[in-house]
């Protein structure tokens, strides 16, 4: 509380002192450039402070996350949750045919997007968030040019400017014919039906969440991935392991697999080749999820004197850029592609614009996969620690030995946690299996404290629980798991 005060201390004491001479109406303490969950948030944050704040977007609020990303995938997977539920009752003691309505599922989840959309307008518009619709594009270290209708205006910032501007579907590195069934991530919402047979091309988190998906759906899939194992830059075991669960739901996954061409045809042919040769995979759809990009074309970076490389604005730990009082958030500088990621760099680039000091701890960033089995991580993997220099082990225990987990019917799966040795200090968290999702909070939380294995273990789950899944592996940490047998010897009770 002590530093909010001292920020809006900031704005509302100097905000003044160089604006004196500027026309009010297009002159505001900070600038925020796109909408998406990193914009979006900067700017209530900002204004929340007590400055003045204009938000420039294009297209509606909410960027591709609330529009076309995770919000929509995540109604469509929730549809998807209760078909499998349904089909799995019958173990469970409950009879029932379920049938997929479409059309009935496309409406909720444009339902969904259109009162998140207009609860985010709300907010902005509570807080006093001026948005101005158009383009926006640098020009200063506090202007901004607003392109809208053939007309430009130019807005002027006191403290600093906020660049958001997201992410775009990546270019494909192999020919793709121009073909209505040949879909981005953003296309595929808006299939028409369900194809009988999808070919998804890259096995990263919108590939497997759209097969898992789609699968449900009743479409057969068939996934191909250049690297060895599903969910690259993941912990390999996880992907390993959902694979195993996609082998299980008849969804075919091709790792070390490259696509050479897709082909117009009826049905369209996705040509590769894998380490038992060439193959054809024949398809109804093909979902080009080859991950996505920076967009920052035509932001007016480089005559503004705001470095990129590589695709991606260049920062500091505090978020800046290479043009002082000019911050990027979220996709546009790189790593990984997550909303939260950038919601939580909007808040502290918003708080660094108007005269605080905040830093993100990257560690301690979880990512989710909604994908069935779901898949969620923080922290470091076992050869992460390794390569840092740590010395570090890994423990797992299966849902398998989960109680509620058999319960429910949903025993495939694990909990790993990373640790120093004998319990020592959490340094990563990795789950696959039911409620990933919401169990990694209580990993992140433990990376972010820097909480010990020890610690968790003393801590009381409520049983029967999945979070009983952590507790057991952060027993077997000291070589104490009682519910699942772990060659691991447990330490004598005198030690520290």
């Amino acid at each position: 509380m002590a530093q909010q005060s001292t920020i809006q201390e900031n704005v509302l004491g100097g905000g003044n002192r160089d604006g004196g001479n500027m026309d009010h109406g297009s002159t505001f303490d900070v600038l925020v450039v796109g909408g998406g969950p990193g914009g979006y948030v900067a700017a209530i944050r900002a204004a929340q402070l007590g400055a003045r704040v204009a938000l420039v977007e294009k297209e509606r609020v909410g960027g591709t996350c609330l529009n076309v990303g995770c919000i929509p995938t995540k109604a469509l997977a929730a549809t998807a949750e209760v078909l499998t539920g349904a089909r799995r009752g019958e173990a469970l003691g409950v009879l029932a045919s379920p049938t997929l309505d479409f059309g009935r599922a496309l409406q909720h989840k444009d339902a969904v997007v259109a009162e998140l959309v207009g609860g985010v307008e709300h907010l902005l518009q509570a807080h006093g968030v001026v948005v101005w619709r158009g383009r926006g594009r640098l020009v200063g270290a506090r202007a901004v040019a607003v392109e809208s209708g053939g007309q430009t205006s130019e807005l002027l910032a006191r403290r600093g400017v906020i660049l958001a501007p997201g992410s775009a579907p990546a270019v494909p590195p192999f020919p793709v014919a121009d073909h209505p069934g040949v879909v981005d991530s953003t296309a595929a919402l808006r299939l028409p039906t369900v194809p009988r047979r999808l070919a998804v091309i890259g096995g990263g988190v919108i590939g497997v969440e759209f097969a898992s998906i789609f699968a449900a759906f009743g479409a057969a899939v068939t996934l191909v991935e250049y690297l060895p194992t599903l969910l690259p830059g993941f912990d390999p075991d996880l992907g390993r392991r959902l694979q195993l669960a996609f082998r299980r739901r008849d969804i075919a996954a091709h790792p070390r697999s490259c696509v050479e061409s897709v082909a117009v045809g009826n049905p369209l042919r996705v040509a590769a080749s894998g380490p038992r040769g060439r193959f054809t995979v024949e398809a109804d759809a093909v979902l080009l999820a080859t991950g996505r990009r920076p967009a920052i074309a035509d932001l007016g970076l480089e005559a503004a004197g705001v470095r990129a490389d590589g695709g991606a604005i260049q920062v500091d730990d505090r978020l800046e850029t290479s043009l002082p009082g000019v911050y990027a958030v979220g996709d546009a500088i790189g790593g990984p592609m997550l909303a939260h990621r950038a919601m939580a760099q909007g808040r502290i680039a918003a708080e660094n614009a108007l005269g605080a000091d905040r830093r993100l701890d990257e560690d301690a960033v979880p990512a989710c996969v909604f994908s069935t089995p779901e898949v969620a991580t923080v922290g470091l993997s076992l050869a992460e620690a390794e390569r840092r220099g740590l010395v570090a082990e890994e423990v797992s225990f299966p849902f398998s030995s989960n109680g509620r987990a058999l319960a429910a019917g949903e025993g495939i799966g694990e909990v790993k946690v990373v640790c120093v040795p004998g319990g020592g200090r959490v340094l990563g968290v990795h789950v696959v299996g039911p409620h990933a999702s919401d169990l990694i909070a209580e990993g992140a939380l433990a990376v972010r404290l820097g909480l010990s294995a020890r610690e968790i273990a003393e801590t009381v789950h409520a049983h029967p629980t999945f979070g009983e899944a952590l507790l057991e592996a952060a027993l077997g940490c000291q070589g104490a798991m009682i519910h699942h047998l772990h060659a691991k010897a447990p330490p004598s009770m005198g030690r520290g």
